[in-house]
């Protein structure tokens, strides 16, 4: 019997999403295809490729168990998936939810594939333009407090719940010094039948550390996940928000991105669960609206920018960076700078590193070392579970690479070995000295920070955000000294050795 297909993306895993929402196994067909060329066209981390396919196979499973006729197809294309898919079925029509990427958007409408409107976040970009209005800048705090008042969360009527909309300035404190496994270790799953099906297809082209179980890949797994984080992490989330610590890679982060980012989680039920904990009484407000603000402010910020700004803004490199990616981003033991080496060996082994060290050690080294932004966001989006082009391309040609010349963030996230040597235990034993702006133990941070207002003078001293450093950089006495330094680091960077 002839029936309308739905088409569902690895990234939109649940029941609760656009065309399957109200889809019955009477009404519709699905549709699933697992495409070689997709998978094969990069060197994938190995736990992100076994994440993102495992999770649609064992979600086709459920769907079948609930009655639906599934065509899981492998093919070598989405295109021959779907031609092949309709040979046989000759659906009365194929829809999809609008995909959440720039390109699979472009594939579906060349493939006369119908879209409906997505829920999977809880802006949707049509709504961002409600928004935007007539502003002539955007800030995302301003976006956070209108989605804290339009979606009802940690409010007192009209007034934000604790009397103040932000409490960041109460979770920005170092690692503590003691009790580094305060933090309760992350949950695992014993690997089945599936996943290990899952790892032989997908492993011979990829990188990486094998799963363990650390990734759920199910939506009960990721409901587990979820309840966990709220009951024994969240109300210690706050504090060491920003911290960095090598005995501890997940300290206090949720570690729910990636479910949300392929949907086994939806925004609204995980802000749901952080909110009641707070009204509970179980979590300090710092610790709900920390982690509330990057639910309904960042990411629904970054997702909307990606919308509005896309495609030219993936090429965007306003800096000129031209640097090749350093042979330490796919071989850790090419440095020997125990930040970088620390957590570059965490994401070789676990496909993952909380936010602020994407930003302030891997973003803030690509930033002052001058590496290509669009190398950058490949390595960045083949190597991370939670990795989708939606976030990455933001996140990194934005926020970490300045590449964009402002559009999203005012200044440069740049910094030196002391922002570092505050924030983490990496300086310690380092062979590098972070107080150091010259010789051969100079912290390469140091150099290349000093160094990078250096080469960009003439644009970031006329911004107000970090005229000083500016200003403090043409001052320093030994500032030749230090290019020369630069240009050496260069070089070893280049080689492996630095």
């Amino acid at each position: 019997m002839s029936l309308p297909t739905i088409w569902v993306f690895g990234d939109q895993l649940n029941r609760g999403i656009g065309a399957l929402a109200g889809a019955t196994p009477q009404t519709h067909r699905v549709l699933f295809i697992e495409s070689t060329v997709k998978i094969a066209s990069r060197k994938w981390h190995v736990q992100r490729a076994h994440f993102i396919v495992t999770s649609m196979r064992k979600f086709a499973n459920e769907l079948r168990n609930e009655g639906f006729h599934v065509d899981y197809r492998f093919a070598s294309s989405m295109r021959e998936g779907l031609d092949l898919h309709v040979l046989e079925f000759q659906p009365t029509e194929v829809i999809a939810t609008e995909p959440n990427s720039y390109g699979a958007r472009q594939l579906a409408a060349r493939l006369g594939v119908r879209t409906v409107s997505s829920n999977q976040f809880l802006c949707h970009p049509d709504e961002y333009q409600t928004f935007l209005g007539s502003r002539k800048s955007i800030k995302m705090e301003d976006f956070y407090r209108w989605q804290r008042k339009r979606l009802n969360v940690l409010m007192d009527g009209n007034e934000p719940a604790g009397g103040r909309w932000n409490f960041d300035e109460e979770n920005r404190q170092p690692p503590p010094k003691t009790g580094h496994d305060r933090w309760p270790e992350p949950e695992r799953y014993e690997l089945d039948e599936v996943d290990r099906s899952v790892l032989e297809s997908v492993q011979k082209y990829c990188f990486g550390k094998l799963p363990e179980g650390q990734w759920a890949t199910t939506r009960e797994g990721a409901l587990a996940r979820l309840r966990n984080f709220v009951d024994h992490v969240l109300p210690m989330f706050g504090e060491h928000e920003d911290a960095m610590l090598k005995s501890n890679w997940h300290l206090a982060h949720s570690l729910l991105s990636p479910y949300l980012n392929v949907g086994l989680l939806l925004p609204g039920e995980v802000v749901s669960a952080a909110e009641k904990a707070f009204q509970d009484g179980n979590v300090p407000m710092n610790s709900a609206e920390g982690f509330i603000r990057q639910i309904i402010g960042w990411r629904e910020y970054i997702w909307n920018c990606y919308w509005q700004w896309m495609p030219e803004y993936a090429q965007m490199n306003s800096l000129g960076a031209n640097k090749d990616l350093p042979p330490m981003f796919t071989d850790p033991a090419k440095t020997s700078m125990a930040c970088m080496k620390s957590v570059l060996t965490g994401v070789n082994e676990r496909s993952y590193s909380h936010h602020i060290e994407r930003l302030m050690v891997l973003g803030n080294f690509a930033l002052i070392a001058g590496i290509n932004p669009q190398q950058f966001t490949r390595w960045m989006w083949n190597s991370y579970i939670d990795a989708a082009e939606w976030v990455m391309v933001p996140n990194v040609i934005g926020m970490s690479q300045y590449a964009d010349g402002g559009l999203l963030a005012t200044k440069p996230y740049a910094s030196g070995g002391a922002y570092i040597d505050r924030m983490s235990d990496h300086c310690k034993g380092c062979v590098y000295d972070r107080k150091k702006r010259t010789g051969d133990d100079a912290c390469p941070f140091t150099v290349l920070y000093w160094d990078f207002f250096l080469r960009h003078q003439e644009r970031f001293v006329k911004n107000p955000r970090v005229a000083r450093q500016v200003r403090a950089a043409q001052q320093l006495q030994d500032s030749e000294e230090l290019q020369v330094v630069a240009a050496e680091m260069m070089k070893k960077m280049d080689s492996g050795t630095i």
